[in-house]
């Protein structure tokens, strides 16, 4: 009976749920998956090849217009639109042009998706370093966030990138690399599109390996020495994912932990085949019953558990884990909203930091949907570096109104958590709605100021610019 209203209200759920897509609204507005940020914007151009991109952005610079890069605009805080200005929409700007297995290397325009790439890299048994979980994502937003994902033995995505061009604010074209205009390779990835259009990328690729999956569940102070034992000393463990309960009943005490291990098992073609969506139907739609009761957030968990218990024993390729899993962003409300906050802390911080951050969300009313937990290896390539030590990053799904009064509650909740993580000399992600202060950003990045005077250095005109760098760097 309880299985049965539990489907059923499964089912309805689905029936008004719908994929948060970014949308280009009437009267010349514009905005991104979050929904919280509308802008009325000058044009739209889709970009297709090289001589016009070029064309566009000396166009624009004579016009006094400013020009912002979009991709598939799953950031949240305006960072691929501004005011009035021009956005480049690069999906069209997609293809794939060389495959080098022997160097293990890939070349692609900034536009195509990490599924474009695994379609390309796929039969030559061929596989992505780093990237997130979805293949949904484009190339030059991701190099533009500087993304990370499941992979614990690379860095964040930008250590895999030998080369980019960039169309410069003049129009001009220049290839950026450690050792070739190499002053601005750490500005421009992990620079949110303030410096240029990134062009064409040649990325590094590794083997296509097979895993075993690995499950556990633990109690949260468990779980820091369950990492370090059973995956980061275990040369065995190539990925590695964990979600920390937001059930009421079980509130930041309970992990799950999903490891991906090295297997003598030998690859069949059924193995090979990239799987458009191989996430389980039930805990998928579920989620939508935790959104409005803690009964619902707690059922929610218990069906994760079974899901990700049934998931022991499995087997999965490199390619398959770093492709959709459970699509939770899929959403779709008048009045609410369902955005993303991720926050990192060094390896050692976190049971303090989860003590921390548990007693004071206990005494708010934050609809917190999800909190996945990854591991990031120190980067010291880039000058807007989130992972200044090796770090666990928890990324945040949340839920609030539209409202101008629960926007404002989540932003006193979520600079409170922030000053929280910067206690426990952490960082957040800034891809993200623009909740934090000018000053939790420098605390956060010690380099902001540097950043944004190299932006104004390189861009003088200031021809690149979107609604981030408006918040912050203004």
């Amino acid at each position: 009976m309880i299985v049965g209203i539990l489907l059923l209200t499964v089912f309805f759920t689905v029936l008004h749920t719908l994929w948060n897509k970014p949308v280009m609204l009437k009267d010349g507005m514009i905005d991104d998956v979050g929904h919280l940020l509308p802008t009325k914007i000058d044009r739209v151009v889709k970009g297709k090849e090289i001589e016009q991109l070029k064309k566009i952005v000396k166009t624009a610079n004579l016009q006094g217009k400013t020009v912002s890069i979009a991709g598939q605009r799953h950031s949240q805080g305006g960072h691929t639109y501004y005011k009035d200005g021009v956005v480049i929409d690069l999906k069209s700007f997609n293809h794939v042009k060389k495959v080098d297995p022997i160097r293990k290397t890939v070349i692609v325009e900034s536009g195509a998706t990490w599924g474009d790439i695994q379609k390309a890299i796929n039969p030559y048994n061929l596989a992505l370093k780093v990237t997130q979980s979805q293949e949904i994502f484009s190339v030059g937003g991701s190099l533009s966030v500087n993304a990370h994902g499941r992979d614990i033995r690379n860095h964040s995505l930008a250590s895999t990138v030998n080369w980019f061009t960039l169309l410069t604010p003049e129009g001009n074209i220049i290839k950026v690399s450690r050792s070739e205009n190499s002053d601005l390779f750490p500005y421009v990835l992990g620079g949110y599109g303030l410096f240029g259009v990134i062009l064409d990328v040649e990325l590094q690729l590794t083997n296509n390996e097979l895993y075993k999956i690995e499950t556990s569940t633990m109690d949260y102070d468990e779980y820091l020495s369950y990492f370090k034992k059973n995956v980061l000393n275990n040369k065995q463990a190539e990925m590695h994912i964990g979600r920390i309960s937001v059930a009421p009943d079980s509130f930041l005490d309970t992990v799950y932990s999903i490891n991906y291990m090295k297997t003598s098992r030998k690859m069949t073609d059924s193995d090979k085949k990239l799987k458009e969506d191989h996430s389980s139907f039930l805990p998928k739609l579920a989620l939508g019953m935790s959104r409005t009761s803690d009964e619902g957030k707690n059922i929610f968990w218990n069906i994760q558990y079974h899901f990700i218990d049934s998931l022991n024993g499995n087997y999965e390729t490199r390619n398959n884990v770093m492709r959709s899993e459970s699509k939770f962003m899929e959403f779709e409300d008048k009045q609410d909203t369902q955005v993303l906050q991720e926050f990192f802390v060094p390896v050692d911080e976190f049971v303090p930091y989860i003590d921390d951050v548990r007693e004071y969300l206990q005494a708010e009313n934050l609809n917190i949907l999800n909190i996945t937990i990854r591991y990031v290896e120190k980067d010291d390539e880039t000058v807007l570096n989130y992972a200044k030590d090796n770090m666990f990053a928890f990324v945040v799904l949340i839920q609030h109104g539209k409202d101008q009064s629960s926007i404002k509650y989540a932003k006193d909740v979520i600079q409170k958590w922030t000053d929280i993580t910067l206690d426990h000399n952490g960082t957040y992600y800034l891809p993200y709605y623009p909740y934090q202060s000018k000053q939790q950003m420098k605390l956060a990045y010690p380099r902001t100021n540097e950043f944004f005077e190299k932006k104004r250095e390189f861009d003088s005109k200031g021809v690149f610019i979107n609604t981030f760098y408006h918040n912050y760097g203004e």
